[in-house]
């Protein structure tokens, strides 16, 4: 897994680049929250970067700021949006020619939205374990950005989530602009501990879908 250090706004961002021959995409894969123990060796953020090279894709995952070797400090959402903007400027000019997508889990997911929903390099969101509840959240999570994102974005969500329950997801993601996905893997708590072969299966399931969407043969 060779390392690469990437340029952010507050320095170094530490950064592992997983490249598969004959990719048909690259895939930004965001982790957790840095609160909380969050980095890009989470379990949970590994299985959705071995989802999308199940699926044929190249995969980039980072530290947020003040996590590992990258710089700064943990911001409360506004600066790790900006780094997730740089991730992927590094992604989309590291493979030009490819389709881009954009994943995240968890603190991750609302990355992904804030910063990959408005991109238009981005075909397509991936966002497992979607937290509707999280104290250090509450400046940037916003329903309604989920809803505006017009590409399309496949949700895999754990049945007995406690920061979002499978049908509060369904009833936040309702009235979307662009099309949505919603999958469930049953038995599991917000970080999928229970099943994380389950959330594997499930994450390649929606990126299949998401493929097909987005039109990325």
């Amino acid at each position: 897994m060779p390392q690469v250090d990437l340029t952010g706004p507050a320095g170094r961002l530490e950064a592992l680049l997983e490249e598969v021959p004959g990719a048909r995409f690259a895939a930004l894969v965001c982790h957790p929250h840095p609160r909380f123990g969050g980095t890009l060796h989470n379990h949970a953020t590994y299985r959705l970067a071995r989802a999308v090279r199940a699926q044929g894709g190249h995969t980039l995952r980072f530290n947020y700021r003040g996590v590992g070797r990258s710089a700064g400090a943990y911001d409360r959402g506004p600066g790790e949006v900006e780094d997730t903007r740089a991730a992927l400027a590094w992604l989309a000019a590291r493979h030009p020619d490819l389709p881009l997508l954009c994943c995240g889990f968890s603190f991750g997911s609302w990355m992904t939205i804030l910063a990959g929903g408005p991109d238009p390099r981005v075909r397509g969101l991936l966002l497992a374990g979607l937290a509707l509840r999280s104290a250090d959240l509450d400046l940037v999570r916003d329903a309604a950005d989920a809803r505006a994102v017009e590409r399309p974005a496949a949700v895999v969500q754990a049945e007995r989530d406690a920061f979002g329950a499978p049908e509060e997801v369904r009833a936040v993601l309702e009235g979307s602009r662009g099309t949505r996905r919603l999958a469930v893997v049953p038995g599991t708590t917000h970080l999928f501990t229970e099943d994380l072969p389950a959330l594997q299966r499930e994450a390649e399931a929606a990126l299949a879908w998401l493929l097909e969407e987005a039109r990325i043969p």
